[in-house]
């Protein structure tokens, strides 16, 4: 039978002291959370569950100086974005269009609780699902699937004007609902 840590104090007091079953208990009740709150930033399942994985393991590592009064479930997922940044800036390097989004990044992280962030990842995955069907479809393809306008346009068989409309379309959409961090909000979720 697993144990159970209802009490923040009590989980951190018992991974601090190297008892396995609180880090059992730390993986089991937080890996499919954060690999899916990593999967947002990579689009990558692997190197989701890699990100994750090598959080754990620094804490696992680092446990004899984890601070009891601080909320673990909050620093999981900064540890978790944080790792995602450090892997993000060694695969390629920054330019100053990226660190300006990465500063603008790690502020929201910040200054937002884990489900401050989920509701933010709603918001704007339904404020996308609203979209009209066609401008929907082509920022997806431009977004999601990272194909360039002349990709889209072929593929579409439409012209790049037309690609160019419908994805200032979605944009000018989603700025008006999401507000003047829409830019940062489709960094977070699409890189």
């Amino acid at each position: 039978m697993q144990e159970v840590y209802s009490d923040n104090t009590e989980l951190i007091h018992a991974l601090k002291t190297g008892v396995p079953k609180a880090y059992t208990y730390l993986v089991n009740t937080y890996h499919h959370k954060l690999c899916v709150y990593a999967y947002n930033f990579t689009h990558d399942r692997s190197l989701s569950e890699d990100i994750v994985q090598n959080v754990f393991m620094r804490i696992w590592n680092k446990r004899e100086n984890l601070k009891e009064d601080f909320v673990l479930i909050s620093f999981l997922y900064k540890s978790v974005y944080n790792e995602f940044i450090d892997q993000y800036r060694s695969q390629k390097a920054v330019y100053p269009l990226e660190k300006k989004y990465i500063d603008a990044l790690n502020a929201i992280v910040e200054n937002e609780d884990e489900h401050s962030l989920e509701r933010i990842i709603k918001l704007v995955k339904r404020e996308i699902q609203n979209l009209p069907p066609k401008c929907k479809e082509i920022f997806l393809l431009s977004k999601e699937e990272g194909l360039t306008n002349i990709e889209i346009a072929e593929y579409k068989n439409l012209s790049i004007k037309s690609v160019e409309a419908h994805i200032t379309k979605a944009y000018a959409i989603l700025r008006n609902s999401l507000g003047e961090n829409t830019n940062i909000y489709l960094f977070l979720m699409f890189g």
